[in-house]
């Protein structure tokens, strides 16, 4: 994971390994910027923790740690042997009951992963107010590339697109229209896009900006496939797995959009 984030973003991360919620958290602490990995053995959590200052341990404040400090308990492997009736008579009845569990490497929270949002967007803004009709629909099917990609790395699928142009002046135009099948797919977002873009019908106004956004996003083993007999659509699905796997490689930027509807034969 470090190392995919670093290559591919740039960005260095923490990645912080152990067995409850709060020991991870606490391991977050101990990593110097800007960023490593720490993994805390589930045998020697409380070992581990013992010559930690008090208030690194995950959830401690200031205000608590002072309180600890002065009662005398200047490490959590103190704050462990303290009884846990005392300590909540220092830090109160559920803070005090939370730190004594913590201490001893207690962390009944389970670990689940968070839901996908319902909605995904991407946006474009221009270096300069444009009337360029091939320079719009260029940064369109740019949008719908970034979405679509991002979508089935997500696992997930649309029901329904809306398109937000922006206009000099502060203005905007927005329309949303649902996808006959959901999908997450260059073609089929390509073409709902170039529908909603036709329906604003651009004569003169100078656009500053666009943004399209998936709606009604579910997970995509939840929505029935059917089948294609269309072999070109067949070849361009096959095509487009191909895309995912080497911007999952390489990068993003590693495929232009326009590559991505080249027809193969």
């Amino acid at each position: 994971m470090r190392i995919r984030t670093l290559s591919r973003l740039g960005v260095d991360v923490r990645v912080e390994i152990g067995p409850t919620i709060a020991v991870a958290a606490t391991a977050s602490g101990q990593i110097d910027a800007p960023g490593g990995v720490l993994a805390v053995d589930p045998d020697r959590v409380v070992d581990w923790l013992g010559p930690l200052p008090v208030e690194a341990l995950h959830g401690i404040g200031p205000k608590q740690a002072a309180a600890l400090r002065e009662f005398g308990v200047h490490c959590v492997g103190l704050l462990a042997a303290v009884p846990p009736a005392t300590v909540q008579r220092l830090l109160g009845g559920r803070a005090g009951r939370v730190a004594a569990e913590r201490a001893r490497g207690i962390d009944p929270r389970p670990v689940t992963p968070r839901v996908l949002p319902a909605t995904a967007a991407v946006r474009h803004t221009f270096a300069q107010q444009t009337l360029d009709g091939a320079l719009v629909r260029a940064a369109l099917l740019d949008l719908v590339v970034q979405l679509a990609h991002q979508l089935r790395r997500r696992g997930q699928v649309a029901r329904g697109l809306t398109l937000t142009l922006r206009f000099a002046g502060g203005t905007a135009w927005e329309k949303t229209r649902r996808l006959p099948e959901a999908s997450a797919h260059d073609d089929d977002l390509r073409t709902m896009a170039y529908r909603l873009i036709d329906a604003a019908g651009l004569q003169r106004g100078r656009l500053t900006g666009l943004a399209l956004r998936g709606e009604d996003l579910v997970a995509a083993d939840q929505v029935a496939q059917q089948i294609s007999l269309d072999r070109v659509r067949e070849d361009r699905l096959v095509a487009e797995a191909t895309s995912d796997r080497i911007r999952a490689k390489f990068g993003p930027g590693a495929i232009g959009p326009a590559a991505t509807f080249l027809r193969v034969s």
